[in-house]
């Protein structure tokens, strides 16, 4: 399931609505993805996430298929964020399920490297020095080169 939105969530609440029931689940594994207040060494006052509506949830059920396909999962939840995010607001959530840990940790590892380098999404960080795009980070994308 994917949902980009601009409200807030609540990690404790979609993790019970998605496994409610079930009782062949082995493992749930997740990460919450939250705006730290440092940039660099520079103060962050907000940071403002733009995506294209359509083409973004259209990206992200590609890419979920694609973890479907490289393992056995039982269900996928990725909820994202976008619009205006202070320090210590929630951006991201990726919840994987799946028979086995190994099986859930590898396809959420999967989808938090293409997020962070793929993903169509667009970051605008407001520091104590001022405005400025945020840009792909090197580091980033070496973790995602090992899905290639």
């Amino acid at each position: 399931m994917i949902r980009v939105q601009r409200q807030d969530f609540d990690v404790g609440t979609e993790i019970e609505a998605l496994t409610r029931g079930r009782t062949d689940v082995g493992a749930v594994v997740s990460f919450t993805g939250q705006v730290r207040d440092d940039a660099e060494g520079d103060r962050l006052k907000s940071m403002t996430l733009e995506h294209f509506p359509g083409m973004t949830e259209r990206e992200l059920m590609r890419v979920e298929e694609e973890a479907r396909v490289r393992w056995p999962l039982l269900d996928v939840l990725i909820v994202h964020r976008h619009g205006e995010l202070l320090p210590g607001d929630r951006i991201v959530l990726v919840a994987t399920l799946s028979h086995h840990r190994s099986d859930a940790f590898e396809a959420a590892l999967f989808l938090m490297d293409y997020l962070k380098t793929r993903a169509p999404f667009w970051k605008r960080e407001l520091r104590e020095s001022g405005e400025r795009w945020v840009e792909a980070r090197g580091s980033d994308d070496e973790a995602a080169a090992r899905w290639r």
